[in-house]
């Protein structure tokens, strides 16, 4: 299912350290494959807090601070699984999204969006990971799609790192949140609502100007 991402990563001439036209989508899905499959090895909340980078943030449905929301937190006996549908990456490389399927053991279905942030490594640490219920599963393409932003030689510098905020009392994480590739062509936001509703959205550059992705607006009392 990576093959597609594979050729068009051959055609562009990616690989290598982050730097402009460096974006690697199937490297991004290799980290998926990897985190689902620990996940259904070695237990959920154990997937995802090796894989979740030490600012990562997702929704319970409040804003936290996932290692410290899934510190000492025991692994249900049967994890969800997911698949992934849809990848976006920065020119980069350095922040990629996928959006998916997943099924939990009691018959629920949804999907989820997650961001990723490459590490000084090389490696993939999602920094936000979020998702809602649907009425009925998403339909699994023949193929997986992935989109690369443009690359724009206006910005060669790195940009600045996301406004995630932390209350110091509390631990909670501030109810707006975004965050950028270092060359600014991928973009995120998050806002969280009183009622714990919150919108999530994505852009890149296309074209010549940064068009959004997507947006998603997330009931009260969803993850």
């Amino acid at each position: 299912m990576a093959s597609p991402t594979d050729a068009q990563a051959r055609r562009k001439g990616y690989g290598g350290p982050p730097g402009v036209g460096t974006a690697n989508p199937s490297a991004l899905v290799a980290a998926e494959i990897a985190f689902a499959r620990m996940a259904r090895e070695k237990g959920q909340w154990t997937a995802f807090s090796e894989y979740a980078a030490d600012d990562a943030v997702m929704f319970v449905p409040q804003a936290v601070l996932a290692k410290d929301w899934l510190r000492g937190r025991a692994d249900p006996s049967a994890p969800v699984q997911w698949q992934t549908h849809q990848v976006w990456m920065s020119c980069d490389g350095t922040v990629g999204v996928t959006k998916g399927g997943w099924q939990q053991p009691d018959g629920k279905t949804g999907y989820f969006t997650t961001i990723w942030k490459r590490q000084k490594k090389g490696n993939f640490r999602w920094i936000l990971d979020q998702g809602d219920t649907l009425a009925q599963p998403l339909v699994e393409p023949d193929m997986l799609s992935a989109s690369v932003a443009d690359c724009d030689s206006r910005h060669q510098g790195p940009h600045p790192e996301g406004t995630i905020v932390v209350e110091e009392k509390s631990g909670m994480v501030r109810p707006k949140g975004s965050g950028e590739s270092d060359d600014g062509t991928l973009k995120w936001t998050y806002t969280v609502a009183p009622d714990n509703s919150r919108t999530v959205a994505v852009s890149m550059l296309k074209g010549g100007e940064q068009r959004q992705v997507f947006s998603l607006d997330i009931a009260a009392g969803e993850r």
